[in-house]
């Protein structure tokens, strides 16, 4: 795939490409230059609005194999009639915080697939990981050129774990009276999946009013 503009990439939304431009990428060259440095990296994770690690990713992986370096399309105005853009609400995040998130969104990005072992030999075992328990096995041992087993050492900052990539702190809501103790500067709500479509909508308004955050909005 070729690229010649930014929104040539998977998941670059018009806002993507203002928050871009804010940051002081203007084309294509200057996003592939940036995605190559870390900490460029973790900056526009905690800039650009639903991007994350495997995103930025992806980007690299299109950006390496295009040799494309056009400037930024200008954003397409919405026309009369057509439903605006309304920018996700962001929570209220110490420095410390931020930090953190942005260094868990580039080690999630590094960590690797962790698969059963021999889940390419028999396609009943499924590869779901499984921690290898056999007194002969080579992957338990660790031997060069087995795949990777799961170890603490791949965990993110302990600061942030549990929290959504956004940086809020998930609520899991069943109805309406479940987002009246919800902080919106700190706190999303996510509504259970056995919610039917109704109370979806009616929990949807009433977030809307007091200003919180709905992770698995229907629209």
């Amino acid at each position: 795939m070729t690229v010649k503009a930014l929104t040539d990439l998977a998941g670059m939304t018009a806002d993507n490409v203002k928050e871009l431009s804010a940051m002081g990428i203007e084309s294509v060259a200057d996003l592939s230059a940036a995605v190559k440095d870390d900490e460029k990296v973790k900056e526009i994770v905690k800039t650009l609005s639903g991007v994350g690690p495997k995103t930025v990713a992806g980007w690299k992986a299109a950006l390496e194999g295009s040799e494309a370096t056009e400037t930024v399309k200008p954003a397409e105005v919405v026309e009369a009639g057509e439903r605006p853009y309304v920018v996700k609400a962001k929570p209220e995040l110490s420095p410390e915080t931020a930090d953190a998130l942005a260094k868990r969104a580039v080690i999630s990005g590094r960590r690797p697939a962790f698969k059963r072992q021999e889940w390419f030999r028999y396609s009943k075992l499924g590869d779901k990981w499984r921690k290898p328990k056999g007194i002969h096995s080579k992957m338990k041992r660790r031997l060069k050129r087995r795949p990777p087993m799961v170890d603490i050492g791949y965990r993110g900052p302990a600061a942030v774990r549990n929290l959504h990539p956004s940086g809020f702190e998930e609520v899991m809501v069943y109805n309406v009276e479940g987002l009246e103790g919800i902080d919106p500067k700190t706190q999303a709500a996510r509504i259970g999946g056995t919610v039917g479509t109704k109370k979806r909508i009616a929990i949807e308004d009433r977030a809307d009013e007091l200003g919180i955050r709905v992770l698995n909005r229907m629209v």
